[in-house]
């Protein structure tokens, strides 16, 4: 089962610095058919104006994956990590017991992210925070890990959860495959571009929710740029 969620289908509300759109229910979105996909909780596709940001700001229990679309975001919590992660990275916030963090945009460029939320397995472990380039060459053609809770996925960012972030960038025609497994849930957005899985076709910023699908084939329609969540 593949089933499609156009980008216009989404919530979300445009608050003049931050255009929000979420592909789950989230702040003053409820929609009680799009409450999570499997422990995949959620997922904002987040427009940042320059200069602004979201203040210092409290989370616990949950893994926190944010996936650079354009420009760059500036991250400083109460553990004292800062960093900044530019476009094609990715940093990981495991919230643990507790931590508050903030998130800017300092570039003079609007900032343009994911930000993905997954249930945790493990709870009431200290937070952390990491992030990690990924240079969008090693994933030409292929789906590359980029996040992962398990242990034979080596040199990626750690979570705390059975699940995994994975990414590729596919030119016109390209082909790529991934073996989600049939007792798994994925859910696929292309940032840029529009392709097929399986033969359905997905534009850009929409969301597929995929389930009971073994391997998933994804054919690139148009050069394409994309973000898969491995789901238990």
């Amino acid at each position: 089962m593949i089933e499609v969620r156009p980008f216009n289908s989404l919530g979300g509300a445009n608050h003049g610095w931050l255009n929000a759109k979420h592909h789950f229910s989230f702040a003053s979105y409820y929609d009680p058919s799009r409450m999570s996909w499997g422990n995949l909780r959620v997922w904002n596709d987040d427009e940042i104006a320059p200069g602004t940001g979201f203040p210092p700001h409290p989370h616990s229990d949950m893994e926190i994956i944010t996936y650079v679309r354009e420009g760059a975001i500036t991250h400083e919590d109460s553990l004292g990590n800062k960093g900044r992660t530019e476009a094609g990275d990715v940093q990981v916030m495991s919230a643990g017991t507790g931590i508050r963090h903030a998130e800017y945009n300092i570039e003079p460029v609007t900032t343009r992210i994911f930000q993905i939320w997954i249930e945790p397995t493990r709870r009431g472990e200290k937070p952390a925070w990491g992030a990690k380039p990924f240079p969008k060459g090693d994933r030409a053609g292929q789906f590359v890990v980029l996040a992962s809770g398990f242990d034979e996925d080596s040199d990626v960012l750690p979570i705390r959860t059975d699940a995994r972030v994975v990414a590729a960038t596919l030119k016109a025609g390209e082909t790529a495959e991934y073996p989600l497994g049939a007792d798994r849930r994925g859910y696929l957005v292309p940032a840029v571009g529009d392709i097929e899985i399986n033969g359905v076709r997905v534009n850009a910023r929409d969301g597929a929710a995929i389930r009971d699908v073994d391997v998933l084939k994804v054919t690139a329609v148009k050069d394409a740029e994309l973000v898969l969540v491995d789901a238990a």
